[in-house]
């Protein structure tokens, strides 16, 4: 009986195990960076505040609503007793010809700063993504860079323990030997701390939980711009969000100012009335008891100086919109520039250690490994040959690092991706 129900227990949990043990599948750069621009918190908002902004438009073309009065008078018994007049009259107030147009332009310019605004928060969220998604690669990358030297700070023990075994070192070489690959270990526990919390921090920006099982794909883009350096200047000149954000407050500043103008132009009332005077002796004439009114109204712009001060500030704020306009564009041209050689110069370095220095230095390791076993160097020697080979690799792990950064960098700087 124990044995038949052990045997269920088992059938039953066998799928959940398999589920557990299995490995995480890999997720690729473009999926991430799908699933940030679709999940992430702050996208959403921004996509929320554009479509607000659009609902704000047609409000400027539509008048005031109008007014309705009804006026009972000389009602000497109470609410609506034996009343002497009853007034209708409904009016309608309108703003100076053009001012609704211009206040509705200035609304379509604001709703297209919030679209803009919006694709500027995906473009930024693509670019943590990214950032977040190479840092892991680094990370693993980095792993295999300490289990490495791990693996050759054992080969180097080994050796030391054989040679001071045949006399032919002093225990000094197994001491440091011990020494430097333990601190390698605990480097390298170090290390897989830091890729579990980088590997959290890319789960909370893809709206996983924390923990949830995540790998990448481990080979890294060291793949170089088709655009010159004038091209993507041009591109970000023209496509950035902020730079067109800023056009197009320039515009709603020049449009600022003409209504700042249009404060002399009186805005108007049109209203409507009609009079019935129930009691015959209370109208103009006894045989006349209803009459109609027509009603024309208009404010006077008797406080000029107030208005004149409101034009100055609207010439002010638009002389600093189109200060802006020209400052991020400098900064955007320069900065462009300087991330451009950044990028080609950390791909240079990158493909150098990769292809060149690396394998040589690994190669002077096994000849100095080969040549203290015959004692023919000291160990001095051989542990500086090691780190020449670690530092190789590290350098080659920095510059890769610094391309990828840069890349992310360039591509924010220029408004989008640059393939």
């Amino acid at each position: 009986m124990r044995k038949n129900i052990l045997l269920m227990v088992l059938v039953l949990a066998g799928p959940l195990l398999m589920a557990a043990t299995a490995p995480a599948e890999v997720m690729s750069l473009q999926q991430a960076v799908a699933m940030a621009q679709t999940l992430n918190p702050q996208v959403r908002a921004a996509r929320h505040r554009w479509e607000s902004a659009t609902h704000q438009i047609i409000q400027n073309y539509t008048p005031a609503d109008p007014q309705f009065t009804f006026t009972n008078s000389d009602s000497p018994n109470g609410f609506l007793t034996k009343s002497g007049t009853h007034n209708i009259t409904v009016s309608q107030s309108f703003q100076f010809p053009g001012k609704g147009l211009l206040q509705a332009r200035v609304a379509k310019r604001t709703a297209e700063i919030a679209r803009l605004t919006y694709l500027a928060a995906v473009r930024d969220v693509k670019a943590q993504a990214q950032s977040s998604y190479y840092q892991i690669q680094l990370d693993l990358a980095l792993l295999d860079l300490i289990s490495g030297n791990a693996d050759n700070l054992e080969r180097v023990l080994e050796v030391t323990e054989i040679a001071y075994t045949a006399s032919r070192a002093v225990q000094g070489d197994v001491i440091n030997a011990k020494f430097a690959l333990e601190a390698d270990r605990e480097q390298l526990r170090q290390q897989k701390m830091t890729w579990a919390n980088d590997k959290t921090a890319l789960n909370i920006l893809l709206g996983r939980r924390a923990d949830e099982p995540l790998e990448v794909e481990r080979n890294f883009d060291l793949a170089s711009f088709e655009m010159t350096l004038d091209q993507i200047v041009a591109r970000a000149v023209a496509a950035r969000q902020e730079i067109l954000e800023a056009a197009l407050t320039e515009q709603n500043q020049e449009t600022a100012l003409t209504l700042a103008q249009l404060e002399y132009a009186p805005d108007y009332n049109l209203g409507f009335g009609f009079d019935h005077w129930l009691i015959g002796s209370f109208a103009p004439s006894v045989h006349h008891t209803e009459d109609y009114n027509f009603i024309v109204g208009f404010n006077m712009p008797i406080f000029f100086w107030a208005k004149n001060e409101d034009i100055t500030r609207s010439r002010q704020d638009l002389a600093a919109a189109k200060e802006d306009l020209h400052s991020i564009g400098l900064q955007t041209e320069g900065q462009v520039t300087t991330l451009y050689r950044q990028t080609l110069r950390s791909r240079e370095t990158a493909l150098l250690y990769r292809d060149t220095l690396i394998p040589l230095a690994h190669e002077a390791f096994k000849v100095m490994l080969i040549a203290y076993q015959g004692g023919k160097t000291d160990f001095a020697t051989l542990i500086m040959t090691f780190r020449q080979e670690s530092d190789a690799r590290s350098t080659y792990l920095q510059a890769v690092n610094s391309l990828l950064a840069a890349r992310v960098a360039l591509e924010q700087a220029a408004g989008g991706t640059l393939q």
